[in-house]
């Protein structure tokens, strides 16, 4: 017989001290869990509050940049020069067309997608979300928005939204000046976000590319507002939470006479060329023309390649602008300011005559300089040398004065530098010297570099808004102001006539001599051009050279090349007593200047001279 198992007793005592130390260890398990867990509930909610509050908005809020309206671009006198025109799209939202390829196929029938069209749909469909609109076709005419208006119905899904773009009113009349806008490029953006202007941009894709378009951009882009839309997790929008309106551009109003430069650009009649007028009271420009030019709303929409290549090799070269980047011998319209100077180093003086035989020679040198009058002018003086425009009075000046001193004098009169006119396209010209020459061509200067400057051909080349502006210089009798096109801005409240900038005058030994070169300048003009005008005038004609001619042969325009030559050039002003306007005159390979510039000249200043403000104003 086995004997009985004997029953173990529980040490009570261990297994008391047992559980106590797993419910401790349990405890501190779970004391530590829920220590981590409160701690990231206040990392969450308290001390990262404010940036998950953000990232939440984020998602939950979506900020649309809404564009400004440009501001508009007026003559002096409120003509409207550059505006703003809606435009139309057709757009659709694909979640609400069932089929929108047979949608698109019938709405061919109503408005014509070309097969590029349609490609680029189908193509951009396969990404677009479809909740999103997406371009159908841009810039509907008036007929397709009619049409598409009156069968829409049959279009579900589909829908016309309008814009605004800018429009040039006066087409090419205006486009040298104005410039254009045009889409933002690469190059574009860099500067923008460099400057940090880029966020000013965020609802346009256009800026100003040329012109006052370019220059016054700050001044007419305005600044952009924002819709701010409750979102939902796929980007569909829920509801409008706020709107703010963007601020427009401010319109500007430019010193510019719309009727003058209709008349410049009409006088012109396609020739290549040039017309620029200045308000001699303040620098304003009332005109400012080059020909041919282009239509500048051919770029607001985005130009094509055909287009622009044929603008680019096009051999008139309409995209320069001859006003102030064309640079041209001034030829005898300089010979008033190189009398002056003369007068100024007593080199001359109101009674010097010399003998002109229809030539001049450097001293003991064979080579003789032809005047344009191959029998002489006989004996001339400072009058009658800018009167009948005598070349052999002002060889033997330059040859006196110096090269040196001519330029010198002259830069004070604006040549060889940019006038500081408000485009960024503008040329310096050249005002030559010993020191250019050698630094140019690292060639010696010849006195006979001074003979051909001293009537201004040669190195010399300017502007024909260089040129205008040292003729005002002239009128004003030193007086200087830097020419602008700006004359006033309207902000919320008012409009802001800009500064006028009034430069250092040119002052002279005996201010006597300004009166002895304007009033040759006044014979000239009541000698010729202006003897029947009703109103007093000065002027001086010039005919450049495009090419040399050799001292034994006659230049016969018949036998050249159209390109080769002359060109015909103007300076004039009016009324002679008190200067209302200034202007020059360039006309390309246009030959004698008094007989082709010259009528233009006549013309533009009757149209001003002779209108009804000035009858009252007297």
């Amino acid at each position: 017989m086995s004997p009985k198992k004997r029953i173990a007793m529980h040490d009570h005592a261990a297994e008391a001290s047992l559980f106590k130390r797993r419910a401790l260890f349990t405890f501190l398990c779970v004391f530590i869990l829920i220590s981590i867990l409160l701690s990231n509930l206040y990392q969450l909610q308290v001390v990262s509050f404010q940036d998950y509050e953000t990232r939440s908005n984020d998602n939950r809020i979506r900020v649309v940049p809404v564009a400004p309206s440009r501001g508009l671009i007026y003559d002096r006198h409120g003509q409207l020069l550059a505006e703003n025109q809606p435009f139309y799209t057709l757009e659709v939202i694909p979640e609400k067309t069932e089929d929108i390829s047979a949608s698109l196929d019938k709405l061919n029938e109503y408005i014509e997608l070309s097969a590029d069209e349609r490609e680029t749909i189908t193509e951009r469909l396969r990404y677009h979300r479809r909740f999103k609109p997406l371009t159908i076709k841009s810039r509907l005419t008036e007929e397709q928005v009619a049409t598409f208006s009156v069968n829409q119905h049959q279009f579900p899904g589909f829908r016309v939204e309008a814009g605004l773009k800018r429009h040039y009113p006066y087409e090419g009349l205006m486009t040298h000046v104005l410039g254009y806008v045009g889409k933002i490029n690469a190059r574009d953006r860099t500067s923008l976000e460099k400057s940090g202007q880029w966020k000013n941009y965020a609802a346009t894709n256009d800026i100003g590319k040329q012109g006052i378009e370019k220059y016054y951009e700050s001044l007419l882009l305005g600044k952009p507002g924002h819709l701010e839309e409750e979102v939902n997790n796929r980007g569909r929008v829920i509801r409008t939470l706020k709107a703010t309106p963007p601020t427009p551009g401010q319109d500007i109003y430019l010193t510019l006479d719309l009727k003058l430069q209709q008349k410049a650009m009409e006088l012109l009649d396609g020739r290549r060329g040039s017309v620029v007028a200045i308000d001699p009271q303040d620098g304003g420009v009332l005109a400012m023309v080059s020909s041919p030019t282009y239509d500048p709303n051919l770029f607001v929409h985005g130009i094509s390649t055909k287009a622009y290549s044929a603008l680019l090799n096009d051999t008139s070269r309409p995209l320069i602008n001859r006003a102030t980047q064309g640079q041209y011998s001034p030829a005898s319209t300089i010979k008033p300011h190189v009398a002056l100077l003369g007068l100024e180093e007593k080199t001359i003086t109101e009674k010097t005559r010399i003998w002109d035989p229809g030539f001049w020679q450097i001293p003991n040198v064979e080579r003789k300089y032809r005047d344009w009058k191959r029998w002489g002018h006989g004996w001339v003086d400072v009058y009658s040398s800018i009167m009948d425009s005598c070349d052999t009075f002002f060889y033997d000046l330059a040859y006196k004065v110096g090269v040196d001193k001519m330029a010198a004098f002259m830069s004070k009169f604006g040549f060889g530098e940019p006038s500081g006119i408000d485009i960024y396209e503008e040329a310096n010209g050249i005002m030559p010297s010993k020191d250019w020459k050698r630094m140019r061509y690292n060639q010696p200067w010849y006195i006979g570099d001074t003979i051909s400057v001293g009537i201004g051909q040669g190195y010399w080349t300017t502007t024909p808004l260089q040129l205008t502006n040292a003729a005002t210089i002239l009128a004003n009798r030193g007086t200087r102001f830097t020419p602008h096109l700006l004359k006033s801005f309207k902000d919320e409240t008012s409009k802001i006539d800009t500064p006028i900038d009034e430069r250092e005058p040119i002052s002279l030994n005996d201010d006597n001599n300004w009166e002895i070169i304007n009033e040759a300048m006044r014979r000239t003009a009541h000698k010729s051009r202006f003897t029947d005008a009703t109103y007093t005038a000065a002027m001086k004609t010039g005919t450049a050279q495009v090419f040399s001619v050799a001292q034994d042969e006659k230049y016969d325009s018949d036998t050249i090349a159209e390109h080769l030559r002359d060109n015909a050039l103007i300076i004039a002003y009016a009324p002679y007593e008190n200067p209302k306007i200034v202007l020059a005159v360039v006309l390309e390979n246009a030959g004698w200047g008094g007989v082709n510039a010259g009528p233009v000249a006549r013309a533009l200043l009757d149209e001003y001279m002779l209108r009804d403000e000035w009858k009252v104003a007297e």
